[in-house]
């Protein structure tokens, strides 16, 4: 593949998260629970990281 397991990982999580932000009502910690981040400010780091924006702003916009 040409990419590292854990840039494999960050990249599926992040899509998952995106569709989990479009396609339900969850909570950002809901989704962060079940992503298996053990804090919503982890995911909310993580994300921002891998697309330049917050969950709340992703999800407002």
């Amino acid at each position: 593949m040409g990419k590292s397991t854990i840039t494999v990982i960050a990249e599926r999580l992040t899509a998952e998260a995106i569709n989990l932000l479009r396609f339900t009502d969850w909570s950002i910690a809901d989704i962060a629970y079940a992503l298996g981040f053990e804090y919503s400010n982890y995911f909310s780091n993580f994300f921002k990281k891998a697309t330049g924006h917050t969950p709340k702003y992703f999800r407002n916009n």
